[in-house]
């Protein structure tokens, strides 16, 4: 007895700290954004920090746990240099840039694996007695908790570049603008991503990024190529393939953008009119579930009360 309550008394501690860890990583991810321009404010001395402590500081130090989790499973060699590449660039792709980010996310992964499990076997202590049953329940909620996690980060991923699709020709709009202005490729990037923050503060973050590789290095064409690979966005690599080619055989930038953008926009509203072509067929399996049957009842309702009757005469 002593010992099934010490199995109990860990998996309700390992179960608490499963959940506890998915909260605080979508917490984080929620709030990436604005941590980002906090930073900026702090950096640009509009804003005084804050002191630490206070009811942030449980939260932070379990977050800290569990990307240590994390990052003792990376350096143990079990997940190859291959295999942490992808997942920093799926997490890059959607908009997860933090240094622990890789480690949170595979800490949440082991977390959700060892104690979903476990709190399924608690729940269901004593309320089935097949074993196989049981075990198979088991391993379900396993598999569960090793795919959560990358389920939630392709919901994420798709999420933010569906943000980026839409704020990228308000984006190119405002470049050839920069452009006719008279301001170069890197200035123009920069003026963009500073202006189009209120808006698409996800395209924002993308621009400001790659203009400050702008400023870390000459080769303008590695920089852009690395906003192709990092929001893995057809897209912004056709925006990428452009401006490499305008920058290498010197044609007007402004009408190359101009063009871009049109053709956008042209791109969006196709999509707006597949969408709405789909909803009478969308509306059909509804309307034969919910609609007939009442139909059918209002209208031939009557006349089956009158035979009803005339049948127990």
């Amino acid at each position: 007895m002593m010992s099934i309550r010490m199995l109990l008394l860990v998996g309700g501690v390992a179960s608490l700290m499963m959940m506890i860890a998915a909260v605080l990583l979508l917490r984080q991810v929620g709030h990436h954004r604005r941590i980002e321009q906090r930073i900026q404010s702090i950096r640009a001395g509009r804003v005084r920090s804050r002191q630490p402590g206070g009811m942030g500081a449980s939260p932070r130090h379990f977050l800290q746990f569990v990307s240590g989790v994390g990052v003792g499973i990376l350096r143990s060699g079990m997940l190859s240099s291959q295999t942490i590449d992808e997942l920093t660039h799926k997490l890059a792709a959607a908009g997860i840039r933090a240094g622990n980010s890789v480690g949170i996310f595979v800490g949440c992964k082991i977390l959700l694996v060892l104690g979903l499990p476990t709190f399924v076997g608690i729940a269901l202590h004593g309320s089935i007695h097949l074993p196989f049953l049981r075990n198979a329940v088991i391993v379900t909620a396993a598999v569960l908790g090793l795919l959560l996690p990358d389920f939630c980060l392709r919901t994420l991923r798709k999420r933010y570049q569906g943000a980026l699709d839409r704020g990228l020709p308000d984006a190119l709009d405002m470049m050839v603008m920069c452009a006719e202005s008279g301001l170069s490729l890197e200035p123009t990037i920069a003026r963009v991503g500073t202006e189009i923050q209120p808006a698409h503060p996800q395209i924002a973050g993308e621009l400001l990024l790659t203009s400050q590789e702008f400023q870390m290095t000459s080769d303008s064409h590695v920089v852009l190529n690395n906003l192709g690979e990092r929001t893995d966005l057809n897209s912004v690599r056709r925006v990428v393939s452009t401006l490499s080619q305008t920058l290498q055989y010197g044609t007007p930038l402004s009408e190359a953008l101009r063009v871009l953008s049109a053709e956008m926009r042209t791109e969006m509203l196709t999509r707006f009119e597949e969408r709405a072509a789909r909803l009478p067929v969308l509306l059909t399996v509804p309307m034969i579930l919910f609609i007939l049957p009442s139909l059918f009842l209002i209208v031939g309702g009557p006349a089956v009360m009158q035979v009803i009757s005339l049948m127990k005469q």
